[in-house]
């Protein structure tokens, strides 16, 4: 069953790479333009279908849960550095609009932290849920 989850993985990855090299051809742009970022959203889309419609289970989302904390960091910094020389060699232009990004980014952190109201805090795990073995060794319990 991690297996299932693995080639869910692996069919939104294809299928995001292929989105991103159209969308740059379209564009007139010899890159990938947003592939792995429209991967993640068909990740996310997906697994949010199958999980209502009791299609993905519990090994199944085991298998892109270890994929995600494992690969999908080291792919989006892969990308994310794929034009940085393009970029700076390309005029100001190009460092413009990534400052601009960033500052914009930065200045919304704020702004999305008031969305919603204050939260609760989790409950402490019972002995019954898995990984509360490793907590309560961690407390010396």
């Amino acid at each position: 069953m991690v297996l299932y989850g693995v080639a869910a993985l692996a069919v939104c990855m294809l299928t995001g790479t292929l989105v991103g090299e159209y969308l740059g051809e379209a564009l007139g742009v010899d890159a990938n333009v947003g592939g792995v970022g429209f991967a993640m959203i068909m990740l996310v889309f997906a697994t949010h279908w199958l999980r209502q419609k009791g299609k993905f289970p519990e090994a199944s989302e085991q298998g892109v849960l270890f994929w995600s904390a494992m690969y999908i960091p080291i792919v989006i910094a892969m990308a994310s550095t794929q034009n940085v020389h393009k970029a700076v060699t390309g005029g100001p232009m190009a460092l413009l609009a990534g400052l601009l990004a960033l500052v914009a980014g930065f200045a919304l952190v704020p702004v999305i932290a008031r969305i919603g109201g204050r939260g609760e805090p989790l409950p402490p795990l019972t002995d019954t849920e898995p990984g509360a073995e490793a907590v309560t060794a961690k407390q010396g319990v």
